[in-house]
């Protein structure tokens, strides 16, 4: 029998609150704006090109241990970023959000991308979509760059469909749905795709994730030139137009860990360069080095170094390049800090930088090798081998076969133990929300220099390239709508009433007379009666269901297409609400 929408919620729950609920005062989540306020208009170009370097996790303690080891082991006073490019520090917050009760002081890599590509603040998790149960999407310079015929590229360590990237490309309302993001990239338009994550574009034949299709031929239908290693890498012509490199099932591996096949990140860069160069309207690039991240959340300082010293590396490659070119500008920054990390622990003013470079290999690749270690003889022995210490203290060998009571296990413990004999500490495995450096070369460098929020980058940006960031995200919201919705036992998808009323400008009042949640828009009206659960149709009764979970009205999108007349329709992969 159909319960009543009254049966659903239990009889404990008063119909008042009831109307409260559904009809009356939003909840906190529904009165969050869900669109700041646009950029303002485009202002006339001063580069044909840019560049957006981003170190995943890079706050200032890692570039600074970066710089300790080029002073001790490569015989260079600075790093590259050095060279007179510092131009200030950005802020990382983000926005309390739907899901979780975090404020938003600490963000996560989704919301500070959305921040530093679109120029607006959103929750963590989100790809490019507002706060709110009803998100809409915001444009990222790469898009509203496309507009202008420039050609556009994604280059990574991590995999391609992670955050930092995604973000440019794509929208979702979670970070986590990546076989949509790989999908999304290729109607996208962005014409090269560099990094790991193979993983999202095959299905399980071929190692991956997908249970619809591998999509990679998609891609080659399109034009598109694929790689899976170096030489691969090497084989596709500048003149390739697009180009799909896929070089790791996941991240693109550390570089303590890489062999001769794998593409290091000024290669990519490069190669990256060289494709897009071709464009004479000009090109946006976002490289990232996505790793040093990573190595952060393990807390794995000499894996972060080498990172850090591949992003310097890959500075140098487009710093080169700009003042080659004349009409570029670059702009690097990190979404944010990850580890906590300290040079220098436990009251003594001492670093160990001499103990730097011993690591052979991260915590990533001793891993299996230290699960299956049995006995402190053979944790001695890893140990000796990967780093060179020969004096373990029973204790750092016990501390190794415990692990660190994270999800890193006995890498953790090894870490540890590392960390502490660097004299080096860490707050914990997760980010922090410390200001982050922001390096600049050519005319955008004017427009981020001094105090500046993550949001800036992105404005700037596309002033810069004379790129009009609000015309692209109206495009799109005319298009897509990305709201809160829950799939139903019988496998239908409902989606919250009045949020997505409201966002259809579609009038939602409570009937007390009635016990009735009336929905109203030009000529149609339809009315959910709570007691009974009844729906009915400019006064007929209807076949649509309705049904309440948590104090909230949930309707399918039938509803909806009856009020305004439209023929909307939900794409299931990507979560969205299209507007046909």
């Amino acid at each position: 029998m159909k319960k009543s929408l009254k049966q659903i919620m239990g009889s404990g729950l008063s119909i008042s609150l009831l109307a409260l609920s559904v009809a009356g005062v939003a909840s906190a989540a529904e009165t969050t704006a869900t669109t700041p306020a646009a950029p303002a208009a485009p202002a006339a170009a001063q580069s044909k090109n840019l560049i957006v370097l981003i170190g995943d996790g890079m706050g200032p303690a890692e570039v600074t241990a970066a710089r300790y080891y080029s002073k001790k082991f490569l015989n260079k006073d600075r790093l590259e970023l050095d060279g007179g490019y510092y131009v200030g520090k950005a802020t990382t917050y983000s926005q309390a959000g739907p899901y979780t009760s975090e404020s938003g002081a600490v963000t996560d890599s989704a919301a500070a991308g959305t921040a530093f590509s679109t120029g607006n603040k959103t929750y963590n998790n989100a790809i490019s979509v507002s706060n709110g149960d009803v998100a809409k999407p915001f444009a990222s310079v790469v898009e509203a760059a496309m507009k202008q015929g420039k050609a556009t590229g994604l280059v990574t360590t991590d995999s391609i469909v992670g955050a930092t990237p995604a973000v440019w490309a794509s929208h979702v309302r979670q970070r986590s749905n990546q076989n949509a993001i790989a999908s999304q990239y290729l109607t996208s338009g962005v014409n090269v795709l560099f990094g790991g994550g193979k993983v999202n574009f095959v299905t399980k034949d071929d190692k991956g994730k997908r249970t619809d299709k591998n999509i990679i031929p998609d891609f080659e239908a399109k034009g598109y030139k694929t790689a899976y290693d170096k030489n691969g890498l090497d084989a596709i012509p500048a003149t390739a137009g697009n180009a799909l490199g896929l070089f790791a099932l996941n991240e693109i591996p550390y570089v303590l860990d890489r062999d001769a096949s794998t593409p290091s990140l000024p290669q990519l860069t490069q190669k990256a360069l060289d494709l897009l160069s071709q464009n004479k309207n000009g090109f946006v690039l976002m490289v990232e080095q996505g790793r040093i991240d990573h190595s952060g959340h393990a807390n794995d300082l000499p894996a972060n170094i080498q990172e850090m010293l591949e992003l310097d590396a890959t500075f140098k490659t487009l710093v080169d390049f700009a003042k080659k070119d004349g009409n570029t500008s670059v702009v690097v920054t990190a979404d944010h800090e990850t580890g906590g990390l300290s040079l220098g622990i436990n009251n003594v003013y001492e670093l160990n930088v001499d103990l730097f470079n011993k690591q052979k290999h991260s915590y990533e690749y001793l891993d299996a090798i230290l699960k299956a270690a049995q006995t402190a003889d053979d944790v001695r022995k890893i140990v000796a081998d990967n780093i060179g210490f020969t004096d373990l203290s029973d204790e750092e060998i016990a501390l190794i076969l415990k692990g660190d009571g994270s999800s890193y296990g006995r890498a953790g413990g090894y870490n540890a133990v590392v960390s502490k004999r660097l004299a080096v500490g860490w707050t914990g495995h997760g980010h922090t929300g410390v200001d982050v450096g922001v390096w600049a070369y050519g005319p955008i460098a004017s427009l981020v220099k001094g105090d500046v929020d993550n949001t800036d980058i992105a404005k700037s940006g596309a002033k810069v390239i004379g790129a009009d960031l609000a015309a692209a995200t109206k495009e799109l919201q005319d298009k897509y709508l990305y709201p809160l919705f829950k799939v139903t036992r019988d496998n239908k998808t409902l989606f919250t009433a009045k949020s997505l009323a409201e966002a259809l400008d579609i009038k939602v009042t409570w009937d007390e007379a009635t016990k009735s949640v009336v929905l109203a828009k030009d000529s149609q009206k339809l009315t959910v009666l709570v007691e009974t659960g009844a729906v009915t149709e400019n006064g007929a009764a209807s076949t649509i269901a309705a049904n309440v979970d948590n104090g909230k009205l949930y309707l399918p999108l039938e509803a909806f297409n009856k009020l305004t007349g439209k023929s909307f329709t939900w794409d299931s992969v990507n979560e969205r609400i299209v507007k046909n």
